[in-house]
């Protein structure tokens, strides 16, 4: 287990439900598929992300998923990948994502 944090640290991360506008694979990359994500008034962002061998730009397109967005950009192959989709560990990544749909953009608390 990772250290205990407090509530003003967990109310630090901005996790919000995006919809995947589009997805693409990253030019030269064995790993990074492109996500073009729309969290409504928050506007559209690129995020980058390493699930390309487990998912094809299709299984990710028009679904919600939830992801960080106030983390610090990060560039990866000359490309800043503005947040980071939240997935669970298994045999393969397990994207989070809302039990049913709900608006771009609505915050998890």
């Amino acid at each position: 287990m990772k250290p205990i944090i407090t509530i003003d640290d967990f109310s630090k991360l901005d996790l919000r439900v995006g919809k995947v506008i589009k997805a693409e694979e990253k030019e030269n990359s064995e790993k990074l598929l492109r996500l073009t994500v729309n969290f409504g008034e928050e506007g559209t962002r690129n995020i980058l992300s390493g699930i390309k061998q487990w998912y094809m730009p299709e299984d990710l397109e028009n679904k919600q998923f939830i992801f960080i967005l106030n983390l610090q950009p990060r560039k990866m192959m000359g490309e800043d990948s503005e947040g980071m989709i939240l997935a669970a560990e298994g045999e393969k990544p397990l994207p989070l994502k809302p039990s049913e749909d709900t608006k771009p953009g609505a915050t998890i608390r």
